[in-house]
């Protein structure tokens, strides 16, 4: 069962907990009515992040906050150029023509309409493998390509540690 499937079952029976329990408190007595708010949020927040929700207002305020001033020192995170092209990607890949709960809801991940990235035969070869390369070559070849080509390191350039990083993810997908 997928895991969004299964919170939403789970806020469904909390839901009905919910109303159970205020229908008591109503014929019965009145105390149960203030045990029976936990119930009804817990039934909101998991309904509120089976649904989706929580992740596009998540995404909407991580968008806001990219205009501050980035936060210097030591192990402060990605860079902002990559942040910013990572959050594109996500927004682009998981709006597809099925809007935004399509991924979740369908079960496969949409393709966004224009492809992005390397073919795989490029990617194949920006990796320096051949076309009949098995799961595990590719995953020790980008390993090996990420350490040479890393921002981070001396040699090492931007450019073409995004070009490893798509052609990973076009043969992994």
């Amino acid at each position: 069962m997928d895991r969004d499937q299964l919170v939403m079952a789970l806020a469904s029976v909390f839901a009905g907990l919910t109303v159970l329990v205020a229908v008591l408190g109503f014929v019965f007595q009145p105390f149960l009515l203030i045990v029976a708010l936990p119930f009804g949020a817990t039934a909101y927040f998991m309904w509120f992040q089976a649904s989706g929700r929580l992740d596009d207002r998540t995404r909407r305020r991580v968008g806001q906050g990219r205009d501050r001033e980035p936060r210097g020192g030591f192990g402060a995170g990605a860079r902002r150029e990559n942040v910013r092209d990572n959050y594109r990607r996500a927004t682009n890949g998981a709006r597809g023509a099925r809007g935004a709960r399509g991924a979740r809801a369908g079960g496969t991940r949409g393709a966004p309409s224009a492809r992005q990235g390397p073919s795989r035969a490029e990617a194949y070869r920006a990796l320096g493998l051949d076309s009949d390369a098995s799961d595990e070559d590719v995953k020790r070849a980008y390993r090996s390509k990420v350490k040479e080509v890393h921002p981070d390191t001396e040699d090492g350039s931007e450019e073409a540690f995004k070009r490893v990083n798509r052609a990973y993810e076009t043969l992994t997908d």
